[in-house]
């Protein structure tokens, strides 16, 4: 395994079949050199509607199974984002692009920044405001979704032994396609 994906997160990953080819790929990843895109719900308009959320990520002081915001100790993470859909003012459809891979990093950066996603069982420590914006049927969609609005939808890189450039993008699963369904009719 080259990557990991966060637990219930979907989408693409990929996978060595030799150990030439894993250590290819984990330096192109280490050296910022994989093109990654994910699309991910957030509660709310993050402001501006495109730009980036950057900071140190290290382990929560207070709970070791959730990453933070650090001022010493962590690991610099830059996620640039754009607003693709709005639903109001109740929830946004994001492309994300990470410029680095630290753990949770999309969740870390929006929840910081007052947008935590959509069903996200370690981030989402409360009902949003943001809710109060939707209809009551997309308001109970939002709420109910089960694991974290976040799906990786592109992944790019050169073949480590062809030198090739290659690109995967694969759809977003039905949740999700249900849930921007129901959050559209708000």
């Amino acid at each position: 395994i080259v990557h990991r994906l966060d637990k219930d997160t979907s989408g693409v990953m990929v996978v060595a079949k030799t150990e030439k080819a894993h250590l290819a790929l984990s330096e192109d990843f280490a050296a910022r050199r994989i093109d990654r895109a994910y699309l991910a719900v957030c509660w709310g308009v993050p402001a501006p509607a495109s730009g980036e959320f950057e900071g140190a990520i290290g382990r929560d002081k207070r709970d070791r199974k959730r990453m933070a915001l650090t001022e010493r100790g962590g690991k610099w993470a830059l996620t640039r984002y754009r607003a693709l859909q709005l639903f109001g003012t109740g929830a946004t459809l994001m492309e994300c692009r990470l410029a680095t891979g630290r753990t949770h990093q999309i969740r870390v950066h929006f929840s910081a920044n007052g947008h935590p996603l959509l069903g996200d069982p370690l981030y989402l420590r409360r009902i949003p405001a943001a809710s109060r914006q939707l209809s009551v049927a997309a308001r109970a969609a939002a709420l109910d979704f089960p694991r974290q609005a976040l799906h990786a939808a592109r992944l790019g890189f050169t073949h480590p032994c062809t030198g090739v450039e290659l690109s995967f993008e694969t759809p977003m699963p039905e949740d999700m396609q249900a849930l921007l369904e129901a959050l559209a009719e708000s």
